[in-house]
């Protein structure tokens, strides 16, 4: 399948890494010449500099036969301009565009994106994704990275394990033995900065960072056997007030659990429109690392603090002093992920990578049949497959312990009939089955091939 993808920034650069490793015809546009020579040299992908909506920058692209557009600049004009142009001038079938101001999201509901009017089939908000993965963090105050998968039914867990954990030191094997009827696998571990796939022998130690894919039903239960407990939020503090602040404020005004908001902005304009916008939540106008505004936004008693400025050393510095003033749970948004580092030795208990959320979003709507949806786990250490096992694929009729599965790849749930199980060496995979499979960087392609991948479009 040939595609061009508009855009060489990180989301950009992680859409080409995964399209090209399975075997597409990838080109990338960006302005920046020296962006476009990194990914020409990093990736095996063709690289064209130049404005992306320019009619002749797409021709040298391959516009003319391409099957797919992928617009993800920085800007929201020149995303749509260039969908405008892949339709009008090269009639390229599936147009994909990064849009983020809301008042262009807002006109999703108007039909402004039909054929005959601004032709893109999908549009992607970046922030709405992030503001998501917030309130799926907050979901699951315990776990400091978490996503869902089969529709649901099933979740990734990352768990930071301390002294108190009460399955320290117990082989793998032995916690299967022992919790029977969880449906539940620990299927990686991050131990003093190196990612890896344990094996059944294998113990956990205090410090770790385990991933673990867990039954919906069965959360609560798997955060309790390793040392979590469950705090229902009652009171939530966030820090930036523009769309993700101000997104995931709405969105708990309008959940069940009634939980009270308070939210700090810098920019006081932008304070006022979020107070506009809000109906019980109190918004406050100032600095988030100010700790006089801090104790007047109640931060000892918060059960949460959400960092989602533009700026990862705010976020990251105002949840290490709300940690240090008493709150109970502080998340921060980091775009940088050289920063996550940070994390452990600032307090932190969980963070939102951006890029990570727009790739994988636009992964889960590009992709059609074998694999269904992709998420990066750490800074793209590893990755959570969710795939389909297909009539004509290899692994189709055959046992999980008969399958050559790379060493750094583990099944952590199989899902038959829409009933979600815990993968033994004797389930037989059938056409139908899905499954969610954790591989290290280095074997996801191994992976993917099992499942014979390619891309289609629809």
């Amino acid at each position: 399948m040939k595609v061009i993808i508009c855009g060489a920034g990180q989301v950009g650069w992680q859409i080409a890494r995964h399209l090209s490793r399975e075997n597409n015809d990838v080109t990338v546009v960006d302005r920046d010449e020296s962006l476009i020579r990194r990914i020409s040299e990093t990736l095996d992908v063709n690289g064209v500099t130049g404005f992306a909506s320019y009619p002749d920058v797409l021709e040298r692209a391959g516009a003319r036969d391409a099957d797919m557009i992928i617009a993800a600049t920085f800007a929201d004009e020149v995303n749509m301009v260039t969908c405008q142009v892949a339709h009008s001038m090269f009639d390229i079938p599936r147009k994909i565009a990064r849009l983020r101001s809301q008042s262009y999201l807002d006109a999703i509901s108007s039909d402004l994106y039909r054929q005959d009017h601004m032709p893109i089939d999908v549009v992607i908000s970046p922030e709405r994704e992030v503001a998501e993965a917030a309130l799926r963090r907050l979901a699951v105050p315990a776990a400091f990275d978490t996503e869902s998968f089969l529709d649901g039914d099933a979740d990734l867990l990352g768990i930071s394990l301390s002294e108190d954990c009460p399955v320290l030191h117990t082989p793998l094997r032995q916690l299967t033995e022992l919790f029977s009827t969880l449906n539940a696998v620990v299927v990686g571990v991050s131990r003093q900065g190196k990612m890896f796939v344990p094996e059944p022998g294998d113990q956990l130690f205090a410090g770790d960072l385990i991933y673990v894919i867990s039954a919906n039903t069965d959360v609560p239960r798997t955060l309790e056997i390793f040392g979590k407990t469950q705090k229902k939020g009652e009171r939530a503090v966030i820090i930036g007030g523009g769309n993700v602040g101000l997104g995931v404020a709405q969105k708990l005004e309008q959940g069940e659990a009634r939980t009270r908001v308070k939210l700090i902005e810098l920019d006081r304009a932008i304070a006022e429109t979020a107070a506009d916008a809000l109906e019980r939540t109190i918004v406050l106008h100032g600095d988030g690392l100010d700790m006089e505004l801090l104790e007047e936004a109640g931060i000892a008693k918060a059960d949460t603090l959400l960092a989602v400025t533009d700026d990862d050393k705010t976020n990251l510095l105002s949840c290490a002093r709300a940690k240090a003033m008493g709150c109970s749970l502080v998340v921060a948004l980091v775009n940088d992920p050289s920063l996550v580092s940070l994390m452990v030795p600032l307090g932190i208990d969980a963070f939102i990578n951006p890029r990570t959320t727009t790739v994988s979003s636009i992964l889960r709507h590009i992709r059609h049949g074998r694999i269904r949806a992709v998420y990066s786990v750490g800074d793209a250490e590893a990755e959570v497959i969710e795939a389909q096992v297909m009539g004509t694929s290899a692994i189709t009729g055959k046992r999980i312990r008969e399958i050559d599965w790379p060493e750094g790849a583990k099944v952590g749930a199989v899902q038959k009939n829409n009933v979600l199980m815990v993968p033994r060496g004797d389930t037989k995979l059938e056409e139908g089955d899905a499954l969610i499979v954790f591989a290290l960087a280095a074997d996801v392609p191994a992976v993917e091939r099992l499942f014979q991948v390619s891309l289609d479009y629809f």
